[in-house]
């Protein structure tokens, strides 16, 4: 069985995509499709920064999209099955794009409109984020309530595997919340540089747009049922899909239990489409058995065709 992984963000760079559109027509297709759809030279952005910009969220979230898409697009007739999908936070909107629960061009100024909603939101109300390393799931949760307060909020955002978490919050929350982790015998506890508190109370402000924005849009039952951050269970219901993304913004992502249930449902085989292989990283933390290839790159594509 085959399990499709589409990754968020973070895996942008300055050149993603470009090996690609040059060697495949296909892949051109999609970087052309994606400037038309937001009426501006991504696509560019993508391949000669300045980083930057590339890494603003407004850009970086429909770069990865417009990767992933088009790393589909070539390998689309060598492409096994898949039985389920699952995207690391913008990666789930990619996920239900290569399922065809939402066509590319939705999708695409759907990420676009939602990293503006997000950066705004940060603007709003400061926030930040913080990757804390080798302390358990149950642990972290434990110091992140008693680090907020009246001051301030700090939640766990990202399970991303055994012992690497990443918590999110106001400024003075995460703060306290990494000292109580450093003194609970956390490896390390590093400031993330972001532009907003993601997946935490902090971004409810982002919701109302983001919500008229999938209202928007059709969403059908996708080819294959993409795994929800927010729960970490299988969506094949439009009305679901639309619901927990909308969710997604203030909830943490879920990715170690999200792997989990792909493999407790057979899942043997792992593809991670788009920019890096932070996903397939991830993966062998969570299951060292797992296997896992990253499609990226030309060379990348290339070597998957011919196997």
């Amino acid at each position: 069985m085959v399990g499709l992984l589409c990754p968020g963000q973070g895996s942008q760079y300055v050149g993603m995509g470009k090996d690609l559109a040059d060697r495949f027509p296909a892949a051109r297709e999609v970087f052309e499709r994606a400037d038309d759809a937001l009426g501006t030279a991504l696509s560019r952005v993508m391949w000669e920064g300045p980083g930057d910009e590339l890494t603003a969220t407004h850009n970086a979230q429909p770069a990865i999209l417009t990767h992933s898409l088009a790393v589909r697009a070539v390998i689309v007739d060598g492409l096994p099955p898949v039985d389920l999908g699952a995207g690391h936070s913008l990666g789930e909107f990619s996920a239900y794009v290569c399922a065809g629960a939402l066509s590319f061009e939705d999708g695409v100024r759907a990420v676009r409109r939602r990293g503006e909603l997000m950066y705004r939101a940060g603007q709003e109300r400061p926030g930040t984020m913080a990757a804390i390393l080798g302390l358990d799931d149950a642990a972290l949760e434990a110091i992140c309530r008693e680090a907020s307060g009246q001051d301030g909020v700090c939640v766990p955002a990202n399970f991303n595997g055994p012992g690497q978490v990443v918590i999110s919050g106001d400024g003075t929350a995460v703060g306290r919340a990494m000292e109580l982790a450093k003194e609970a015998g956390a490896r390390r506890a590093m400031a993330l540089n972001v532009s907003g508190a993601f997946h935490s109370p902090l971004m409810a402000v982002a919701e109302p747009g983001l919500r008229e924005q999938l209202e928007s849009v059709d969403l059908a039952v996708p080819e294959f049922p993409v795994v929800s951050n927010v729960t970490a269970a299988p969506v094949s219901e439009p009305a679901e899909a639309r619901r927990r993304l909308i969710e997604q913004l203030t909830s943490p992502v879920r990715w170690t239990q999200s792997m989990r249930t792909m493999l407790e449902a057979g899942i043997t085989r792992f593809l991670e489409l788009g920019p890096g292989t932070v996903l397939a990283g991830l993966a062998k933390r969570i299951d060292r058995s797992a296997s896992v290839m990253g499609i990226g790159t030309a060379d990348e594509v290339d070597t998957f065709l011919g196997s």
